[in-house]
């Protein structure tokens, strides 16, 4: 490593200058690549693949902080650390993508180029930006073994899900069937149930007449959200125990504008006391509806075409769109008066969880996956703890959607992504799943074969991604080494998506689970706890925040509010109190870095040395043992948030507040006296310390610091984690100290509190055992630096003209003669109570004001209540110093 101007650092820090500089070197030193041949125990994790369309967003760079904070701890421990990037096809997204840009910019679709012209473009769009997601996750200073990256349809990964469909299919744990799924018609493809987000949206309950067929001057009233499915209505139902409707049972209601006749029917599934207790059954069009057109075997008319217009089945409304066609039909049955009344009603609507359309249930021919068989396994994994959640709470989510688990529709009807594997022969219609066309059929012997046209749902293939990574099917080093990963990271938003599916693959294929723990992180909210989105003009680009604060101070920010609750807000404020962070940490380390410019000779701090340390020293040391016994096993448990605090704490109000101003002088002193390379021994050994602590979340600057650091030839990341015992541990010098900054607070607070001038040098006398100090001793040392002291006494009594400042065991006076005004001051001290009188009296009139307290929010109500408090106090404070004033 480059150590030229060993002592010198500018006086300002540039983080995009020193993380562009460092991260090249660290990538270029192959220092992020997993051995095959060490010695050293295995810590491997998978990244949650990022779509190959996508772009940084916070929740990947919450993510990438988290696992890269854990690799970086790990190998600072001695693991064989292997983070395996890569990236995901995502098959409808990107397809979507290439789709857009073709009709901008030639103007046509992907039927006008055909299925491999098409599929060809999608790879070309691949090659040009499917890179960049990588390059922003190296951005955050991501220390993946990129050696290893893979790709969903990298050849490796393709032949790893060819080999698990064919496995599958020849179990009977993959079947084709006619169901209804969910679709979206923009896509036009089928999806998954978890593919599927629901919202809240306004719409309308229609309320229609059905008459009876033998009376058309009586009716059925029947309530319904989506008028234009009536076309494909094939029976009415009534609860069996509804009085009301007991004697209908079995007769026939005439389907209006159709006027088709359809059976009234009896099922367990009717709310009798919900609405009329009577309801429409459209066995095609509703997932409900469908269980009770199974049990009554009713017909399925399909009404919509897959585009989300209506088909032949919709007789005079065929070719609209279905919206344009529920206006057309409730205008139609207004006019023939078969519309009673319209509700206004929010309904929970289902969405493309890729291109938020609303999804339509439509009954089709899809390829499935048996489930439960699956998940039994998967279920059993964790209540035998092969795998752990983290935090514990989500193992009940993950085990109750798996208890409830359904068939899995795999099937897509896009063209970019797996093809599915499934040859048909023309002959005899004989399915075989096979990695090529086969050379004959097993039961005609015929040799023409039609391939599936759909492609796989992504989340097929990843939920391949811990093994198919490291190189199954084949039985590589890797997998040997590797498998199963040692912890998967992730947000609990994709739980169903993707980690229960990767514990069943994982099971089912590798026969172990694919990780022995899941971290379950928090998604990253606005400043107002609200989830970030495009449509709500609230997402903060978080490569927009690194160009603004620097990837150090995001990363501290993110394990700082990383508390393990469904949403976490990410602030200004936080983000500004991170830089400043980073700022201090760079600025103290110079402060020492100068005060070592005059040559003086610095080794080690030896145990040898220990009984020459003074009090700050041990206090500061015994802090730094006690710091490391507290953050390292945060670290190991996932306390993200804690070790920041305690980090933050440590750095700021210890090493920087109390230890360097108390060492101040004895740094600067004369350079090579005993006193100054002892000092600056200490100050190093600890600085040595902070920086391995930091360095794993916040990598960059402890990187650039430790460089300057003496005694440091080689990179911070082949450093070792400080361990406390490596350090003195003198818990009589950490009471010692503490009750000495209680002291020097208290003489602060009443220096402060009368406006004794900041450059006035102190006269101080004490009263009580516990400040009996030795005016020769390390404590008055101390005093004299840290409160400008220069004399202490002892009293037998309050002298006169003096403040008084009460401490454990003791009374502590400032001679205040000289220094102050008493006239002057209380004038001043009056002037200030006044004000604050005033201000009181304006938080009170607000508070009092039944119009605030009603349309305030709360935390505005509560922040007033804190300043009226706050403002009471100082006004507290402010007579007791005007009584000690006048007298």
């Amino acid at each position: 490593m480059d150590k030229t101007n060993e002592f010198s650092l500018p006086p300002v820090y540039e983080p995009k200058e020193v993380e562009a500089r460092w991260y090249d070197v660290w990538e270029k030193s192959g220092i992020f690549k997993a051995s095959q041949t060490t010695d050293k125990p295995a810590f491997c994790m998978v990244i949650p693949p990022p779509n190959v369309t996508g772009s940084l967003h916070m929740g990947h760079a919450l993510n990438d902080t988290l696992q890269d904070a854990l690799a970086r701890f790990k190998r600072m421990n001695g693991f064989n650390v292997l983070w395996l990037p890569g990236c995901d096809h995502a098959g409808i997204a990107t397809q979507n993508v290439v789709e857009r840009e073709l009709a901008k910019t030639e103007g046509k679709t992907r039927y006008d180029l055909g299925r491999e012209a098409f599929i060809q473009k999608v790879w070309e769009w691949k090659e040009k930006y499917g890179a960049r997601i990588m390059k922003q996750i190296r951005t955050m200073g991501c220390s993946c073994d990129w050696s290893r990256e893979r790709f969903t349809m990298d050849e490796g990964l393709s032949k790893a899900v060819q080999e698990v469909f064919i496995t599958l299919f020849n179990e009977k744990f993959i079947y084709q069937d006619y169901k209804l799924i969910n679709w979206c018609t923009h896509c036009r493809t089928a999806l998954s149930d978890i593919e599927v987000t629901h919202k809240p949206k306004n719409g309308n309950f229609y309320h229609i007449r059905y008459p009876y067929v033998d009376d058309p001057t009586k009716f059925l009233e029947v309530a319904t959200t989506r008028p234009e499915t009536l076309l494909g209505d094939t029976a009415v139902a009534v609860n069996p125990m509804d009085e009301r409707y007991k004697s209908l049972v079995g007769k026939k209601v005439t389907l209006p504008l159709v006027n088709q006749a359809i059976p009234v029917i009896a099922d367990d599934y009717v709310d009798k006391e919900f609405g009329t207790g009577v309801v429409k059954i459209t066995p095609a069009h509703d997932f409900n509806d469908f269980q009770v057109g199974v049990r009554h075997n009713l017909e399925r008319i399909n009404i919509l075409n897959p585009d989300g217009t209506l088909n032949e089945n919709a007789g005079a409304y065929q070719g609209m769109d279905r919206f344009v066609a529920r206006k057309k039909i409730v205008a139609d049955l207004e006019e023939k008066e078969f519309l009673i009344k319209i509700e206004p009603h929010e309904n929970n609507v289902g969405h493309c969880y890729r291109c938020d359309t609303v999804v339509e249930p439509f009954y089709s021919k899809q390829w499935f996956v048996k489930m439960k068989p699956l998940a039994e396994k998967a279920l059993e994994a964790v209540d035998k703890g092969e795998t752990k959640f983290v935090p514990e709470m989500w193992r009940g989510e993950y085990e109750k959607w798996l208890n409830n688990i359904q068939d899995w529709c795999i099937s897509r009807q896009i063209w970019w992504g797996h093809r599915i594997p499934v040859y048909t022969c023309a002959n005899c219609s004989t399915q075989v799943a096979a990695t090529s066309v086969p050379k004959e059929c097993p039961k005609c012997q015929q040799t023409r074969f039609e391939q599936d046209p759909d492609v796989l749902d992504t989340w097929f293939s990843s939920g391949l991604w811990p093994f198919s990574t490291l190189g199954w099917p084949e039985k590589t080093k890797d997998l040997e080494i590797f498998y199963p990963t040692s912890v998967l990271v992730t947000s609990w938003d994709i739980l169903f998506f993707w980690v229960a599916r990767m514990m069943m693959m994982g099971i089912k294929f590798m026969g172990k689970v694919p990780f022995k723990e899941v971290y379950i992180y928090s998604l990253v909210a606005d400043e107002e706890g609200k989830k970030m989105s495009k449509s709500k003009g609230n997402v903060v680009d978080p490569l927009d925040m690194i160009d603004k604060y620097g990837t150090d101070a995001l990363r501290f920010t993110l394990t700082s509010i990383e508390t393990k609750q469904r949403y976490v807000a990410l602030t200004p404020q936080k983000l500004e109190s991170s830089r400043n962070f980073v700022n201090k940490l760079y600025n103290a380390t110079r402060f020492v870095l100068m005060g070592l410019e005059d040559g003086t000779e610095v080794k080690p701090l030896q145990k040898a040395d220990w009984n020459k340390l003074r009090l700050e020293d041990k206090w500061i040391l015994t802090r730094l043992s006690q710091t490391i016994a507290s953050v390292t096993p945060d670290y190991e448990k996932y306390r993200v948030a804690e070790l920041s605090a305690t980090l933050y704490r440590f750095l700021w109000n210890e090493v920087c507040d109390w230890y360097l101003e108390s060492v101040k002088p004895r740094l600067y002193a004369e350079a090579n006296s005993e006193e100054k390379k002892l000092a600056a021994s200490v100050i190093l050994t600890v600085f040595d310390g902070v920086l391995r602590l930091l360095h794993p979340v916040m990598p960059f600057v402890t990187e650039e610091l430790w460089q300057k650091l003496p005694g440091h030839p080689e990179t911070i990341m082949k450093a070792s984690w400080p361990k406390s015992s490596d350090y003195p541990m003198d818990e009589k010098a950490v009471a010692e100290f503490e009750f000495l900054q209680e002291v020097v607070t208290a003489i602060r607070t009443s220096r402060s509190e009368l406006n004794v001038p900041p450059s006035a040098q102190l006269k101080l006398s004490t009263h009580g055992d516990s400040v009996k100090f030795d005016p020769a001793s390390q404590v008055s040392a101390i005093l004299k630096t840290l409160c400008r002291v220069n004399d202490i006494s002892l009293a037998s009594s309050r002298p006169p003209k003096t403040s008084l400042a009460v401490v454990k065991g003791g009374e502590v006076y400032i001679h205040l003669e000289g220094l102050i005004d008493i006239k002057a001051e209380a004038a001043k001290q009056i002037k200030e109570k006044q004000k604050l009188e005033k201000y009181v009296q304006s938080i009170q009139g607000k508070l009092a004001n039944e119009q605030f307290v009603k349309n305030a929010p709360a935390e505005l109500i509560d922040g007033e209540k804190t300043k009226l408090r706050e403002t009471k106090d100082k006004i507290v404070r402010i007579d007791h110093n005007l009584k000690f004033l006048e007298n």
